[in-house]
């Protein structure tokens, strides 16, 4: 299966001034298995260690220090031969702080190390390596899984000429699949093989359990029931009309200061995205930012449809679980494509679904329209009220632009990817 890491794999691995790289990103999405396909492809050998619970390896970083020594013995663990340039060493589940550093040292060698955890990074400098996130499948991804790249051409093309796409409903009915199925690849391989829904039901709520005991097996989070209840609770703060994160929703007489420790492990984990809402839109944003107002997103849109318990018939008769799943596949996309994610509610209740900041300073509001609220006017208020210069309409429609406002269909938010 193509992945757009394999191109940063191969760029890093050409680097003349290449450090060791972390690989970071949840469970289950794909890191060691691309890894692994990168070195048997382009190196005479690997070296594997798997660094969960590995007292030898432990003990081997926390006594030695030199680059020479840690190789020796490197070699001698794994059986392995290790050359300079010819072997890759991979170092998975990197979930101790005193491994992770110790990699530093291995700057003449072509290093990976592979974390789902990761608040590991704030332990490591950031000049002494270098850092790169993957999730799981996007929707061009998914599409090329498929066997339509051409179509995937076609969405990216459309969206920088701002030209109509000619397959749009070929791209809408690729994309509502890829709504239920979501990116996980265990989950897409098991759909390009015709599993029916149960059977990927089943795959999805078995990766579902893996994010859970991500929780219950950490070593440093204090309140794991409360973190699960966060988790479990995401589904049910979705599909409220104000979607703004409830803690009596999880529980009734539920307080702030009872979660909030528990929701920024998550956050700092990847595990549940979040979006802050502010007030007011200028730049920068983090200063307009309300702490104690916010909203909580999955990072995979087929697990929250199987959270949800929903179907394909559901999905196309009920508009208001539509714009739900739209908005969390939004979130992910933006937030995986390297934005802070914010909305926008006035005190007249106006809102827009998403404000971002690019790189350049832009601020860019982006708002859902689905054919229940097509007269939807939040976007144009915000835009006046703060002379933004442009904004987005996510939609079910094909691509245009009227005024200062351009139309985006739904399948081609991937295209607002910063990363790529």
């Amino acid at each position: 299966m193509e992945r757009k890491i394999d191109k940063f794999f191969h760029k890093w691995k050409n680097d003349l001034i290449r450090k060791p790289l972390i690989l970071y990103g949840p469970k289950q999405v794909g890191k060691t298995f691309s890894a692994l396909k990168f070195g048997e492809k382009e190196y005479k050998n690997i070296a594997y260690f798997n660094t969960d619970n590995n007292k030898e390896l432990l003990s081997l970083f926390k006594k030695e220090r030199q680059a020479d020594r840690l190789i020796l013995n490197l070699s001698l663990i794994c059986g392995e031969t290790i050359l300079p340039d010819d072997t890759l060493l991979i170092f998975d589940n990197l979930d101790e702080g005193i491994i992770a550093k110790g990699l530093k040292v291995l700057t003449t060698h072509h290093v990976i190390g592979i974390t789902s955890r990761r608040s590991i990074l704030q332990e490591l400098k950031g000049e002494e390596y270098q850092f790169k996130g993957m999730f799981q499948l996007d929707f061009e991804e998914y599409l090329i899984a498929h066997n339509e790249k051409s179509l995937a051409e076609l969405i990216k093309d459309s969206y920088t000429r701002r030209k109509t796409c000619p397959f749009h409903k070929v791209a809408m009915d690729y994309f509502q699949k890829y709504i239920m199925t979501g990116g996980m690849p265990e989950v897409v391989n098991a759909d390009l093989k015709d599993a029916n829904d149960y059977e990927l039901d089943a795959i999805k709520q078995k990766i579902i359990d893996v994010y859970e005991k991500e929780v219950i097996f950490n070593k440093t989070l204090i309140d794991i029931p409360r973190s699960l209840d966060v988790i479990e609770s995401i589904p049910s703060q979705l599909n409220k009309k104000n979607k703004k994160f409830q803690y009596g929703t999880i529980k009734t007489g539920s307080r702030q200061k009872d979660y909030e420790k528990s929701i920024k492990y998550l956050v700092d984990n990847q595990l549940v995205y979040r979006s802050f809402k502010v007030k007011e839109v200028k730049s920068p944003l983090t200063s307009c930012k309300i702490k104690d107002s916010f909203k909580l997103y999955f990072p995979d849109d087929g697990l929250l449809f199987t959270m949800l318990h929903l179907n394909y018939k559901k999905l196309m008769t009920d508009d208001d679980i539509k714009e739900l799943l739209y908005e969390n596949h939004i979130a992910k996309t933006l937030t995986e494509g390297g934005y802070s994610l914010y909305y926008y509610q006035s005190e007249g209740k106006a809102e827009v679904n998403f404000v971002v900041q690019n790189r350049q300073g832009t601020i860019i509001p982006i708002e859902i329209i689905t054919k229940k609220d097509s007269k939807a006017k939040s976007l144009s208020v915000l835009m006046s009220k703060y002379i933004v210069p442009q904004g987005i309409r996510i939609t079910e429609n094909n691509f245009s632009t009227k005024k200062d406002i351009r139309y985006i269909p739904i399948y081609a938010t991937f295209c607002l990817n910063e990363n790529q």
